[in-house]
């Protein structure tokens, strides 16, 4: 199984998803990555790498290289594509508006990434989890909503399961995660906030624990969650 990271707090992000991905190499990948929005320069700089998590510590010199407060992180086990830095996650929508990782399988992503393609998206990948990211991406521009928006109605029309966890460029210091018959926790301590898909990977820093229900979103600040019912 794949694993999730993700940090919002005043800490460097980069480092605490490389530890906590570390804590999750025994569910197996094939390939890792991260994304951290760097505070100064208001982007969201993405590093993928092919094979163990070691490669990426080496290309993110430990995370040090890739600065910022907020970000998601992910080790990937092959479904839809092979073991490569394009399938790795994060994915991105072809603005980078919407930048998200992803457990899980979606049954339907052929159909909907054909539909997606007929609306102008074009995809660099094989993966199921760009679909999901486009799809995201296409909702919130429709109905120049929110995030909440956005996924609420993305997510009704995916079948199959799934863990995300969401960034999206014009709300900074937030992240969204959502679920559907795959695990996600998040941890809340002081002024920082944690995501995973396991509990040993947040346990070095905090053991306040929430689990997310099936089909509830949730929205992670600094020191803060707001969970939503879809």
């Amino acid at each position: 199984m794949c694993g999730i990271v993700g940090y919002v707090g005043d800490e460097q992000a980069a480092p605490i998803l490389l530890t906590g991905l570390s804590k999750l190499e025994y569910r197996g990948y094939d390939s890792a990555g991260i994304a951290v929005r760097n505070e100064a320069t208001d982007k969201i700089a993405i590093v993928k790498a092919k094979g163990r998590l070691k490669t990426l510590i080496e290309k993110t010199d430990g995370g040090s290289a890739v600065p910022g407060t907020c970000g998601i992180g992910h080790t990937r086990w092959a479904t839809h594509g092979e073991p490569s830095t394009v399938n790795a996650h994060p994915h991105c929508s072809d603005d980078e508006n919407v930048i998200a990782v992803h457990n899980g399988i979606i049954e339907n992503y052929q159909e909907l990434r054909e539909k997606l393609i007929k609306k102008g998206y074009t995809f660099k990948s094989e993966t199921d989890t760009e679909v999901a990211v486009k799809l995201i991406d296409y909702y919130y521009k429709k109905y120049l909503g929110t995030p909440v928006d956005a996924l609420n109605h993305a997510l009704v029309r995916i079948r199959g399961s799934y863990a995300l966890a969401v960034m999206f460029k014009d709300y900074p210091g937030e992240i969204y995660a959502a679920r559907k018959d795959s695990p996600m926790i998040i941890g809340v301590t002081g002024g920082e906030s944690y995501l995973a898909s396991d509990v040993p990977a947040i346990l070095k820093y905090t053991r306040n624990v929430y689990y997310i229900g099936n089909m509830e979103l949730a929205k992670l600040t600094k020191g803060a969650v707001a969970f939503y019912n879809l």
